[in-house]
């Protein structure tokens, strides 16, 4: 798949961390969604580069919702990544694929008592439905065949692996529990083998 636009655009965070990042685009990606690549660090330098897939989570992301974790991995992502240079790749796969307002119809689920994975099961949907083709199609196009994956969950390693890509390490992200989002981080480590150290309630 080709590469479509290269830019560099300056982050800041909430928090005041500074970087840049160079964002890529793509054409001819498989699902045919936008999905942006951005390089950061000296990427160049990398041996095997540090590499996330973050699938897009409007309310972590951007409005730092406490009831997921994402807004906080994506935070650390950028930094650890920048550090040691390699990919963060933003998927457009809102709520483990099913959409934003699907995953907000299953936060008003999870009020009712429902865990993450039950709520989407009511509404007809998979525990996940993340597939990560257009994903390996990117760092095919980046030119890297070799990564080390930042993530605490094994289905990104393994569809990697399965679609081609040398997952030469996989590194765990932070633990970000909050009292507001402890139940789901639970539930990630019960139903789909997540790899996130919780500590026993006190």
């Amino acid at each position: 798949m080709p590469v479509r636009t290269r830019v560099t655009v300056p982050l800041e965070f909430p928090d005041g961390y500074r970087t840049s990042a160079e964002v890529v685009t793509f054409t001819g990606l498989s699902d045919g969604k936008e999905h942006l690549a951005l390089a950061l660090g000296d990427v160049a330098k990398a041996e095997s580069p540090l590499v996330r897939l973050h699938s897009e989570c409007m309310t972590g992301d951007v409005f730092g919702s406490q009831r997921c974790d994402c807004g906080p991995q994506l935070r650390e992502a950028v930094e650890r990544i920048t550090e040691t240079g390699g990919y963060l790749l933003y998927l457009r796969q809102e709520g483990r694929g099913i959409g934003l307002y699907a995953k907000l119809d299953a936060y008003a689920l999870q009020d009712l008592g429902m865990d993450t994975y039950e709520a989407n099961r009511a509404l007809g949907h998979g525990d996940d439905e993340r597939d990560y083709t257009a994903a390996a199609q990117m760092l095919e196009a980046l030119g890297v065949a070799s990564v080390d994956l930042l993530t605490n969950n094994p289905d990104k390693s393994r569809q990697l692996r399965d679609l081609g890509v040398e997952v030469r390490a996989v590194r765990p992200t932070g633990v970000h529990a909050s009292p507001a989002n402890v139940r789901y981080l639970q539930a990630k480590v019960a139903h789909t083998q997540h790899t996130i150290d919780l500590a026993p309630a006190s």
